[in-house]
């Protein structure tokens, strides 16, 4: 991973390339201002102040500086600086006038690459931006590191991570944390976790199934479970998908990743939490071994799950994860899942469907994800829905006997596994940008990881 905290320094009057930030309502008042060298070179780049824009202009001798445009100079997003620390060469810069505030972390995240698999990776060197917030510098670069890692870990192709790969991933973070890791698997897993044993049997030897759990924190702080859907590869299982719906399913442990970055931020944080991750970590594979569709399967805390569809494993593993999680008695659950297509059709790529068994909760991610830039829209665990989720032959199904809901009827699903008086929240998010905005490549992504931290922190913080 890049050293992203070589990328932020603190501003001691240190010679560098002023970047002047201007918006589409001040861009005239600002032009008038400029000599006439700077106004012919805005002129000829077709600079207009909006939003990521930006121009550079000549300066007396071979010195230059840069004018981007900003959604709005007065409240500048995390994304203000994204598109220039894309576009500007290597280089040591400062905002002018002003502190960049919380456009850092766009500075951070615009400077991402995944190139793993090229032979000759771009050679381009670190653009260096001065902050008068030395304060900042700490918390924005564990955000960054937070983002790369969900990103990094979607974007490796299933061939190359698999259960077996998410499990050094954990044992990766207890390596550097002094965190516990505990990894259940073969016969301990069937006879414990029958869903996710079910789920995952039919993977080929060296990716079978397993629930991998860390344990982190002072057992004196309050106990807050985070899991994460890891189902490293879907092909839909015996109700397996389509070509076109397989395409991106490496991103299926999407969850998994996100719940793995939150981790990494609580316990760098040292947020006073007694922290349990789990992940559910299993290939949804086809052979003679799989489960089928009508199968009823028993889970972690009885109830009986009649197989409706085998592309609908995700709240399976999920469940028996939360159940798992339920017996430590935790304050709070967070999941994250990349669940279901329904939730996409609703909100589109952008936004997580976020479900809440708590209005108290519902609220502070709501705030939160506003406050970070970093949306949740929030959908209804509307009850009388669970009806569509009855079995003649068992106590539910795992699909809903209607093409309706699907969003809503999942996450239904997954608080027949949370008791009431527990404080739960499901993300499920897309885990994914299928076009790139700046500071947010296309592929894989973080998506309400910073609402998740945000809540947390103001829940828990000092």
């Amino acid at each position: 991973m890049i050293d992203l905290k070589a990328l932020l320094k603190p501003d001691q009057g240190q010679p560098a390339t002023p970047l002047h930030l201007v918006d589409k309502k001040g861009f005239e008042a600002w032009l008038k201002e400029q000599p006439a060298r700077a106004r012919k070179a805005v002129e000829a780049q077709g600079f207009k102040g909006e939003g990521f824009q930006l121009a550079i202009l000549p300066g007396e001798r071979d010195e230059w500086t840069a004018v981007l445009g900003v959604a709005n100079v007065d409240e500048l997003s995390p994304w203000c600086l994204a598109k220039a620390a894309e576009s500007l060469p290597e280089g040591l810069y400062r905002v002018a006038g002003r502190g960049p505030g919380p456009a850092v972390l766009g500075w951070l995240l615009g400077q991402y690459r995944f190139e793993r698999y090229k032979k000759e990776p771009s050679a381009r060197g670190a653009r260096v931006l001065l902050t008068d917030e030395p304060a900042r510098i700490d918390e924005a670069v564990l955000q960054a590191e937070a983002t790369f890692l969900v990103r990094d870990l979607v974007n490796i192709p299933a061939g190359d991570l698999g259960p077996a790969e998410l499990e050094m991933a954990v044992l990766a973070l207890a390596d550097e944390s002094g965190a516990q890791v505990n990894v259940t698997r073969d016969e301990a897993l069937t006879e414990g976790y029958p869903m996710i044993a079910a789920v995952g049997r039919a993977a080929a030897r060296g990716r079978e199934p397993r629930l991998l759990e860390l344990d982190h924190g002072d057992q004196r702080h309050p106990r807050i479970a985070v899991v994460g859907k890891g189902v490293c590869f879907d092909s839909g299982g015996l109700d397996i998908k389509p070509s076109a719906g397989m395409r991106l399913m490496k991103k299926d442990m999407g969850g998994a990743a996100h719940a793995l970055a939150l981790a990494r931020l609580i316990i760098k944080s040292r947020l006073p939490v007694r922290l349990h991750l789990l992940i559910p970590a299993v290939e949804n594979a086809v052979s003679g071994a799989a489960f089928r569709p009508g199968d009823i399967l028993k889970s972690r805390n009885g109830l009986t799950v009649e197989v409706g569809n085998t592309d609908a494993e995700g709240r399976l593993i999920l469940a028996d994860a939360l159940t798992r999680a339920l017996e430590q008695k935790p304050e709070l659950i967070v999941d994250f899942a990349t669940l279901t297509g329904a939730a996409r059709v609703a909100l589109g790529p952008d936004l997580p469907a976020l479900f809440v068994n708590d209005e108290g909760l519902a609220e502070a991610l709501l705030a939160s994800g506003t406050q970070v830039s970093d949306p949740l829209w929030r959908m209804p665990l509307w009850e009388p829905y669970a009806e569509m989720l009855s079995s003649d032959v068992a106590d539910l199904g795992n699909v809903a006997d209607a093409p309706m809901a699907g969003a809503v009827t999942a996450a239904l699903f997954l608080q027949k596994f949370v008791p009431a008086g527990t404080a739960w929240a499901h993300l499920d998010t897309f885990a994914w940008r299928s076009a790139a905005k700046p500071g947010r490549p296309k592929g894989g992504d973080a998506l309400g990881l910073r609402a998740a931290w945000e809540m947390l922190k103001g829940r828990f913080g000092k």
